[in-house]
Parts: C-alpha cells; structure tokens; sequence
C-alpha cells in the first residue's frame, strides 16, 4: 500500500494536493497522512512551562482544525476517507519539517500544492521549489486551481538517460492506476538518429502497459518548458513526470531557464518529480 503525505497550511490553494492525494487513493489502495507544519513563537517573558502549556492547547485546537478542514474536503468530492492519519509537527522551517517527516517515516509521495502567481522564479512557491530540490522522497507538485478527475494518462518526458531504471518507476506508478503512458523526447538537431529505435526497444519489454512515445524537434526559437507546454496543450496528459538531478540543479536550469516566461502549465497539470539516479 503506498504512503501518501499531503501537506496544507490551511489556506484554499494547499487543498489541491489533497484533493490529488485523495483521487490517487480512489484509484489504488493508499494511507493518507495529512500533515500541517507549524511553528510558535515564545513570547519572551513567559517560562518555559507556561509555554509548553499554550503550545499544547494550541496544537489540539489545530489538530481539530486539520480534521475538519480535510473532512470538508472530502465531503466536497463525495468520497468516504479510507486509511487516514493526521499529523502536527512543530518547525521553524517548513519544507525542512515536511522532507525529514516523509523520510523518517518513508512515505512514497508527497502531495503539495503550487501556487501561480505569474513569475517562473515563484511557479512551485518556496516550499515545493525546494521540497523537489532537496527530498529523495518524490513529489508531486499539484495546481492551486486543480479539479479532482480520473488520472487516465500520464506524460513522461524524458532526456533519454537512464530510461530503463526511470520508465520502471513511471510503470510502476501508472499501471496500478489503470493509465496509459506516453514518453516523450524532444529532440535537439544534435541528437542521434537512434532515439526512435532506442525507445521503441524499452516498449518492448513492458508488453503489459499502454505506451506510447511522442519526439518532437524543439523549437529553438523558444526555451524548453515552453516546448514542452506545447506538448501538454495537445496531449491534456492527467500528470507529467519528470525526474531531477538534484545535484547538478536540473530542475533550476530546466524550469527557471526564462526569468519572464509565463506559462499555463501551472493552470491544469499536476507534475510528479523524482530524484534522478546515477546513470548504470
């Protein structure tokens, strides 16, 4: 059963990832932890017994909130919760608390929403910029604006590097889901001619699950999220993977390539990243 951790703060936009994290458990059989992050200043002429008190009662009161909040989320989608967890931790750093929760206590995913507000720079907002730059434990990033529907396809885009390992984990995550996968490359004019073979070779070997590959020669003219934004207008995929090499900052060098580009990925696909392993 995989673990799912949905993060909110409470605010509207963080009930997409929840709403995301609730449809994936409609679909195959998940435990849903729903974790909120706080952090309480002590005011400086309290004791440290008054305050462990205060923080006491404060992290019931929000416990009791976390439970309602996720209750109505539910109520608004029509689903009855299955295995279900909530959890308050208390850190003065967010996106730290969240990565060493989910590692400590090895969950599969972690469901985060995005904000758009326009600029590439702030596309995932702080948190999930550095939660996928920073967590071994895979994220998936969901729109602030994202509607619970059926996850029916999934888009794979890839560099071509270390594609057997990587498609293992997209098959693994698309097929208990009932999802067809289409991978796709964008090829540069420098690129081999093989590529077409290449993949064609892979299919091979997964004669179990729906997939497809798209290569599409990039147009040089614009940078390469807005290639592949292209891509998504005309596939409407129902989540985008892609794997980061943390290490060598490949998702900064992918994503934030233009400091003015505005884009409307962030309007309609959820995007699950993982980590990028050592090529084998």
């Amino acid at each position: 059963m995989l673990k799912i951790l949905a993060t909110t703060d409470f605010s509207s936009n963080s009930k997409a990832g929840i709403r995301f994290a609730i449809q994936l458990a409609s679909q195959q059989p998940c435990e849903l932890t729903f974790f909120h992050s706080y952090h309480i200043m002590k005011p400086s002429i309290w004791d440290v017994q008054t305050f462990t008190s205060y923080e006491k009662s404060e992290s019931v009161k929000m416990k009791n909130k976390l439970e309602k909040f996720v209750a109505g989320i539910y109520k608004a989608m029509d689903t009855k919760p299955g295995k279900v967890h909530f959890v308050l931790s208390s850190s003065f750093v967010t996106d730290s608390n969240i990565i060493k929760y989910a590692s400590d206590h090895q969950f599969d995913f972690i469901s985060i929403s995005r904000r758009g507000d326009g600029k590439v720079k702030k596309f995932f907002g702080t948190n999930t910029t550095n939660l996928i730059q920073h967590s071994k434990v895979p994220i998936i990033a969901v729109p602030h604006n994202y509607k619970s529907s059926k996850i029916k396809s999934v888009l794979y885009a890839s560099d071509l590097a270390n594609l057997k390992q990587e498609m293992d984990k997209t098959v693994a995550f698309a097929k208990p889901l009932g999802a067809s996968i289409e991978l796709l490359h964008l090829n540069y004019p420098s690129d081999s001619s093989d590529n077409m073979k290449t993949i064609e070779e892979l299919i091979k070997k997964y004669p179990k699950t729906s997939i497809s590959y798209r290569l599409e020669n990039i147009d040089l003219v614009y940078n390469l999220i807005t290639n592949l934004e292209h891509v998504i207008k005309k596939t409407k995929p129902s989540i985008l993977i892609m794997f980061t090499d943390q290490d060598l900052d490949f998702f900064e060098k992918l994503f934030l390539s233009s400091s003015t580009a505005e884009y409307s990925l962030r309007a309609s696909v959820p995007l699950l990243v993982f980590k990028k392993e050592s090529i084998k």
